[in-house]
């Protein structure tokens, strides 16, 4: 099936590596099922690089953008526990999108996940987001289970008051490839979103390759 929802978050962020394990032991033990448990929200998807930068890479989807500007989603902006308050601080090179998914082909979830970034051309959306529907097809490459495009907001994304180093670029475009290997991923990029194959429509910032470290659902959560 094509990806949950019709929202995302997406985040990513580099830590220094003397607060590394604390990071990652406050993702996994309170703030991902702190998001996730927020009414609207569907699933999250925990990612470390494989290639590319920065570093660690989240996924939340939602039932609509609207989700990600909604009372109980800002209530828990504005009141972070005191582990988020000390990690948030420490990250570096932070991106936060507020993104709508507007093509999503294929199905399922792979281990690996490649991601583009793109900045549209003004005035060039439509062309770009035309030119990506033809690009994003994954009939007949193996080891491509699905693609899919999200489109940033750029009023809602960006900085908040929690994360005031979220980097710039709040209006970009990111290009997500599901596959079950690092080498169908690399190949399909070389292919399809290389300097070769650049689009007119939009400038290309990154691109990288990750590994999924895990995802959870609201349905695992268990409900008191």
């Amino acid at each position: 099936m094509p990806l949950a929802g019709k929202g995302m978050l997406l985040t990513s962020m580099d830590i220094d590596a003397a607060d590394e394990a604390d990071f990652n032991r406050w993702y996994d033990r309170e703030h991902l099922e702190e998001r996730v448990a927020i009414e609207g929200f569907i699933e999250a998807r925990r990612y470390v690089a494989h290639t590319g930068s920065p570093k660690y890479l989240c996924l939340y989807s939602t039932t609509t953008i609207e989700v990600l500007d909604s009372p109980a989603y800002r209530a828990r902006l504005a009141s972070p526990t005191d582990w988020s308050k000390t990690t948030m601080a420490r990250f570096k090179n932070m991106i936060r999108a507020v993104a709508r998914i507007t093509v999503s082909r294929g199905q399922g979830r792979g281990a690996v996940l490649g991601i583009v970034r793109l900045r549209p051309e003004a005035g060039r959306q439509a062309a770009l987001r035309e030119a990506l529907k033809q690009k994003l097809d994954p009939a007949s490459l193996d080891g491509i289970v699905s693609m899919h495009l999200i489109e940033s907001d750029a009023k809602l994304s960006g900085p908040t008051a929690e994360i005031p180093s979220a980097s710039t670029g709040a209006g970009d475009w990111y290009v997500l490839i599901d596959g079950t290997n690092f080498s169908a991923i690399s190949t399909l990029l070389a292919a399809r979103f290389s300097a070769t194959a650049a689009l007119a429509e939009a400038k290309q910032i990154s691109s990288g390759v990750y590994d999924l470290m895990w995802d959870l659902a609201q349905r695992d959560i268990p409900r008191s």
